[in-house]
């Protein structure tokens, strides 16, 4: 029986299912795509004595420089079922599911990656587990089908942020999952320019659960994330939801001057009472310049809060979209 939080409304236009998808540069995999995900909401639909057409899809184009958009205003006109969202420039992944959650009208929301590896076959999976009561649920890998560069930097990525973030996150989430109405409309309230959304699910509280679910390798074509960009999203998934950087900085600072203001009391004992000369100039300009470099780095951790409170305070939008379909 399906949940409250997902009950059918005849008397509705509202589709039942969205399904939110970010793509950039995804030409080689949105027909493929596009096949395998309606053969399986059809089905699921028809399950649930709905239509076999009362979904949407919902592709986001983010900035892409090559033929995405066109194929999806060609599967639009083909199916109705399909909008397209495109961008006006590149704002980043992240941003680009927003805005998907933003256009989507189902009762039950889903979100999943454009490149396949995410297998659509998993959603009802996900659909049974919310059919529980749950408000969101999560497919967690249960093996990473990426190379072992992919898989380090995944590693390290939650070991730096179950280090020094204090959010229940389950490792290894992938993006593909499942989302209540009224999850939504709540989510919807987040106005935050720099996201990171497993932390921002997280944060929201709701009567959430996770389910282990295949993760497929890229079906077609090149990951679009660089080394940088996951240091930039593991940078911003820290400076988002923790303080602890700076505390560390105040921390660093104390002990640096206890240090120093010890290590100045024994060089005038050894002066005044032993009457040892304090020779050293190498060392006391390694000091100097080891201190300056510790300064100059907190103060630019301190400047990315800062520049991430200018951000907010500039309200601008989140995104800007050229064209939608």
């Amino acid at each position: 029986m399906v949940s409250c939080k997902i009950i059918k409304n005849m008397n509705t236009l509202n589709p039942f299912f969205s399904v939110v998808i970010p793509i950039y540069n995804e030409e080689e995999n949105i027909p493929e795509l596009y096949r395998r995900l309606t053969s399986v909401l059809g089905k699921l639909c028809l399950d649930e004595g709905r239509s076999a057409n009362d979904y949407e899809i919902i592709m986001v184009d983010d900035g892409s420089s090559d033929n995405s958009w066109a194929l999806i205003r060609k599967l639009h006109e083909q199916s109705p079922e399909v909008r397209g969202i495109s961008f006006s420039r590149n704002f980043g992944q992240h941003i680009a599911v927003s805005a998907g959650i933003d256009a989507a009208k189902g009762e039950a929301v889903v979100l999943m990656d454009g490149d396949l590896q995410d297998p659509p076959e998993e959603i009802p999976k996900l659909y049974s587990k919310l059919k529980d009561g749950y408000d969101v649920v999560c497919g967690i890998r249960q093996a990473r089908s990426d190379n072992s560069y992919r898989k380090f930097i995944s590693i390290l990525f939650w070991i730096v942020f179950k280090t020094l973030l204090r959010l229940d996150i389950t490792e290894n989430q992938s993006m593909l999952r499942i989302m209540s109405r009224r999850f939504v409309n709540n989510f919807r309230k987040i106005t935050e320019r720099n996201r990171f959304l497993a932390g921002l699910f997280a944060w929201t509280g709701f009567n959430q659960t996770t389910v282990q679910v295949e993760h497929a390798p890229r079906y077609a074509g090149r990951t679009k994330y660089t080394f940088w960009k996951l240091i930039k999203l593991t940078f911003n998934a820290v400076t988002s939801f923790s303080y602890l950087p700076l505390q560390l900085a105040g921390i660093t600072g104390l002990f640096f001057s206890v240090v120093s203001f010890m290590l100045g009391i024994w060089f005038i004992i050894q002066k005044l009472v032993f009457e040892i000369d304090v020779a050293g100039w190498a060392s006391i300009m390694l000091s100097i310049l080891f201190i300056g470099g510790v300064q100059l780095a907190f103060l630019g951790l301190i400047g990315e809060y800062l520049g991430r409170v200018f951000t907010e305070v500039q309200k601008r939008p989140l995104y800007m979209v050229k064209e939608e379909i």
